[in-house]
């Protein structure tokens, strides 16, 4: 199916959330410009806000795997004092060095809405700089903190070299649940990537089976985790014998495991749809 025909308009994105409408199973909608073809079981692990755990737990068990990844680094929170539960930029070099990538989640960890757009180009710069001074390139790919989204946001993000940027699985399902929806490229932004999941204490095996089961036929996972564990941030911590058994499962049944710089294998980011809110606006009907 062209990319183009998964498109449909007339339907404000106000309106949607206004009634609630339940979230539809989508036709596959492959990308028009992918440049090599969208693998099944192909899936993006992304880690956000600089957790320790991502250095003493997630490093070691993606590296005994061979997956790749991509940490998105902020200074917020206590990140400066609090060196227990936050990572120091040696060990975010660390992971550079290690082959995987560094992307941007903004210096204070400032959600994104339309009252903190004009901040937002100092946010994200400020964790460029540091990355160069620890010998990490500038990132391209950003996570929205908070996963609050702005479409005025794309514009600047795009100007600072932003290449791909992650979202949360809201408003398409519940934020309180993890829920989320596969990326699909050539409907999906290139800056509006949706999580197909955001890993969740009380998640058991299954859940994590039911977020990673749609990548196939076009369509790519896009996995959103914290830390394992992340202390300072219980609800959304992952106990390390869970994620160890989620890596496990990708590693016995074939999954593909990608940090977000890779999807422009199978994509070109430049293309954007007209319409930035699309393809929520669809799922959402």
């Amino acid at each position: 199916m062209p990319a183009r025909s998964c498109f449909r308009r007339g339907v404000g994105l106000a309106v949607l959330l206004s009634l609630g409408a339940a979230v539809l199973a989508l036709p596959s909608c492959r990308s028009t410009s992918a440049l090599e073809p969208i693998p099944d079981r192909l899936v993006v692990l992304t880690f956000d806000d600089s957790v320790k755990s991502q250095f003493t737990v997630v490093r070691p068990a993606l590296l005994r795997r061979g997956f790749s990844a991509t940490f998105f680094v902020t200074e917020g929170f206590d990140f400066p004092t609090n060196k227990t539960d936050y990572m120091t930029w040696d060990e975010i070099a660390q992971l550079y060095h290690d082959g995987f990538e560094i992307g941007n989640h903004t210096k204070s960890h400032s959600s994104v809405t339309p009252s903190t757009l004009s901040r937002l180009r100092g946010e994200v710069q400020a964790i460029a700089e540091r990355c160069r001074e620890h010998g990490i390139p500038e990132p391209i790919s950003f996570a929205y903190p908070g996963n609050a989204i702005a479409p005025g946001a794309l514009p600047i993000l795009r100007e600072l070299g932003i290449r791909f940027a992650r979202r949360g699985g809201a408003p398409e399902r519940p934020y309180e649940g993890g829920e989320g929806v596969p990326y699909e490229p050539g409907f999906d932004h290139p800056l509006l990537i949706p999580s197909g999941g955001d890993a969740r204490p009380a998640w058991k095996l299954e859940d994590f089976i039911r977020a990673v089961e749609p990548a196939r036929d076009g369509r790519i996972v896009v996995l959103q985790f914290h830390g394992a564990p992340d202390l300072a941030h219980p609800w959304v911590s992952t106990p390390s014998p869970m994620f160890e058994a989620y890596m496990e499962y990708l590693s016995a049944h074939g999954f593909h495991a990608i940090a977000m710089r890779d999807l422009a294998r199978y994509v070109d980011p430049t293309r954007e749809s007209r319409a930035p809110l699309e393809a929520i606006e669809r799922r959402r009907r």
